[in-house]
């Protein structure tokens, strides 16, 4: 699979997120058979156009780390935030860990289906 394949295969399943449901990057490296990938799920998110409109919609804000947290993008930047929102507004709720990072209950939000049709 190559870079545009595998960008590709990230979207459709990232597509395949209910509202109101979240999942990890790990867990979509799963479902397109490279389990050991999810680092590169997230730069194939990084790269998207956050201010673009996708057709059909790309809700990356769906895709949070494997432990329930909104993946930090570093200093200088609000990505994090706009990740929160989004989420809120599909009434998702975010909250404040013990160290500060924002994090969602994936007992309550998490979609993690063992493979999709």
């Amino acid at each position: 699979m190559d870079i545009a394949e595998f960008h590709a295969a990230v979207y459709d399943i990232v597509r395949k997120i209910p509202i109101g449901k979240v999942t990890s990057y790990g867990h979509i490296a799963k479902l397109i058979g490279m389990p050991n990938y999810s680092r590169h799920v997230g730069q194939a998110l990084k790269v998207l156009d956050v201010g673009h409109v996708y057709d059909p919609p790309l809700p990356w804000h769906r895709v949070i780390t494997s432990s329930g947290a909104i993946a930090s993008r570093g200093p200088g930047t609000n990505a994090a935030e706009r990740q929160r929102q989004a989420l809120e507004e599909e009434d998702i709720e975010v909250v404040v860990g013990r160290t500060g990072e924002l994090k969602i209950d994936l007992k309550t939000y998490g979609w993690f289906p063992a493979r999709l049709d």
